[in-house]
């Protein structure tokens, strides 16, 4: 999913260049998903971004594996639905979803583009995902801790969950203004600015979902009944999957296995948090995990 704006970093950051060789950060995905075993990738995004996706990466990976490209708009919408006149924005990830649902038709992976999420989370996703094609109402997420997710140079936005004693999923509340704090706290400012204290080993969503094909036609019911309830901000709310997600689990009886990696992930939310992220991806080259050049 590449088709948001980057409001807080100020700038399309799915193809900033943050690698020590200019890679930008869905190369690493691309790499690790494809020695892995999947053999094709799905961009979701703007239009107006369809030129520079296919000079500086998508030509690039289609000699390595299947590529398609879907166009997430702020008017592609279920429906006949018409958004705001002043709304410019699209409506966020599971509209971003069910842009793809012409071009995929098999158990699939959804992950951000702006986001690191090891090699490890994509092997235990594919093998999730050769499960998921032979059961019914499964689908699969990988988790991180919330302690390593955080920014330190802004409120995050995560999706907070539990899982029972079988690794199932239970719930996922997705919890905006997570903030470290400098006693070392971390805590969601949302409703109170001292803040609600967090468990910093909470396990949180990082939009790492596997999904099996029926899954776009409850993203679309879900969708047209989010554009059509008249609550929240018409000009910014948004259609996130873990609040998808959390619906079928109590109300289709969607069952979600946890899948426990020992990646590392990390990501750009804050145009802060590049230096960081760059140096952490100069110790991988360094250390062997990828080659000189992606």
């Amino acid at each position: 999913m590449a088709a948001g704006l980057g409001s807080r970093y100020g700038g399309n950051k799915q193809i900033d260049r943050i690698g020590p060789n200019g890679e930008i950060l869905m190369e690493y995905s691309i790499h690790d998903a494809v020695e892995a075993g999947f053999d094709k990738v799905v961009f979701v995004i703007r239009k107006s971004m369809a030129d520079t996706f296919r000079t500086m990466i998508g030509d690039k990976i289609a000699k390595k594996v299947q590529v398609a490209y879907a166009y997430q708009e702020y008017d592609t919408l279920p429906d006949g639905f018409v958004p705001p006149a002043d709304r410019t924005k699209p409506y966020g990830t599971v509209h971003a979803v069910v842009c793809a649902k012409d071009l995929i038709h098999e158990p699939f992976a959804v992950i951000n583009a702006d986001d690191y999420y090891g090699k490890d989370a994509f092997k235990a996703m594919a093998d999730s995902l050769h499960r998921i094609a032979h059961e019914e109402n499964k689908a699969s997420m990988v988790a991180y801790y919330l302690k390593n997710t955080i920014s330190k140079n802004g409120h995050v936005t995560r999706g907070v969950c539990t899982k029972d004693d079988a690794g199932n999923l239970v719930k996922v509340v997705e919890t905006y203004s997570i903030l470290p704090f400098p006693d070392g706290t971390i805590r969601d400012i949302h409703d109170d600015p001292n803040g609600k204290i967090l468990d910093p080993d909470a396990l949180v969503s990082m939009n790492m979902w596997g999904f099996a094909p029926s899954f776009f036609d409850a993203g679309i019911r879900y969708l047209s009944a989010f554009l059509k309830d008249p609550s929240g901000d018409p000009l910014k709310k948004e259609c996130l999957l873990p609040a998808l997600v959390d619906t079928l689990m109590h109300t289709e009886g969607l069952k979600v296995e946890v899948l426990s990696t020992n990646a590392v992930w990390f990501g750009v939310t804050y145009k802060e948090d590049k230096e960081y992220v760059a140096s952490e991806l100069k110790k991988l080259h360094d250390n062997g995990s990828y080659p000189p050049a992606l």
